[in-house]
């Protein structure tokens, strides 16, 4: 079975805000991303990177600690290349290229790291162009600097096509599922983008629920509140657990050794369904103690 990284949540934290940069690596969520572009202001920026890099630079290994990504400034900024240089060197678990348009977005990008760096990259799907080519974005690999995941940014896209925000995102469902296909066509993971309205937790479940029903890794978030839900959500249930240990034994069996297909708890399953339960046991496996 395959090992995966769990990417269920992952937290947008300022690099500007210091007491909350010293926190996040104790509150739960998968993935801590250090925010040096939107989330910064620009008196700020050399400040926070330089803040985030020592981090990075000094944090101690785990097993179960969060994955540390770095948003950094786009190189058509006065910090882009200068954030490069400092995150080559701090070495992030991955960088987070914002607003990436088109493969010669994430070429650049390579072409400024240092030629002995290896760090893989994340790219944000937040502009028009790139939802209508995300193919050629998740096809663009590097074995130095791979691509491993699209996140979305729907508050960018729904500033530049004037999509309103309504409940359920059924305008933006095209989009979202149009990257998501990318994604898989080019092996990589994809986040869903955030939740706005930090005081409707309910609203958010929902949303947390829609987007792993559509087959999303995970959801960006931007408050340590909405953390414990996404997780939940993104997380094998019992059942699913069970079912999928069921599954998996039963096409280990030596009498079905041959067979493409056997009956399962009643219903027929495939050598297919074999593989997505193997996924499910392999995800439950890669997460972290429940602290209850």
């Amino acid at each position: 079975m395959p090992n995966f990284q769990p990417r269920r949540s992952a937290l947008y934290v300022p690099g500007s805000r210091e007491r909350a940069v010293e926190k996040v690596r104790t509150l739960g969520a998968d993935v801590v991303i250090f925010d040096l572009e939107d989330a910064v202001a620009p008196i700020e920026k050399v400040s926070a990177r330089s803040r985030i890099a020592a981090l990075v630079a000094g944090r101690q290994p785990g097993a179960h600690r969060p994955e540390i990504v770095v948003r950094v400034n786009g190189l058509d900024t006065p910090w882009g290349l200068d954030d490069l240089a400092a995150m080559a060197e701090a070495g992030p678990d991955a960088l987070l290229l914002p607003k990436v348009s088109r493969t010669g977005d994430i070429d650049a990008v390579r072409a400024a790291l240092p030629a002995g760096v290896r760090l893989p990259l994340w790219a944000m799907i937040e502009t028009p162009l790139a939802v209508l080519d995300p193919l050629a974005i998740a096809r663009s690999q590097d074995v130095r600097l791979p691509l491993v995941a699209l996140v979305l940014g729907l508050n960018d896209l729904a500033r530049e096509t004037r999509t309103r925000w309504v409940p359920g995102r059924a305008p933006m469902l095209p989009w979202m599922m149009n990257v998501l296909a990318a994604a898989r066509a080019g092996g990589l993971d994809i986040l869903d983008g955030v939740y706005n309205d930090l005081a409707d937790a309910e609203g958010f479940a929902a949303e947390c629920v829609a987007a792993r029903d559509c087959g999303f890794d995970g959801k960006t978030l931007i408050h340590p509140t909405q953390i414990d839900a996404c997780n939940r959500v993104f997380s094998p249930t019992a059942d699913e657990i069970a079912s999928a240990t069921r599954i998996v034994e039963a096409f280990e069996r030596p009498e079905n050794a041959g067979r493409g297909a056997i009956r399962v708890d009643g219903r027929m399953v495939e050598r297919l369904h074999a593989e997505m339960a193997g996924r499910v046991l392999a995800l439950a496996r890669a997460l972290p103690p429940n602290p209850a």
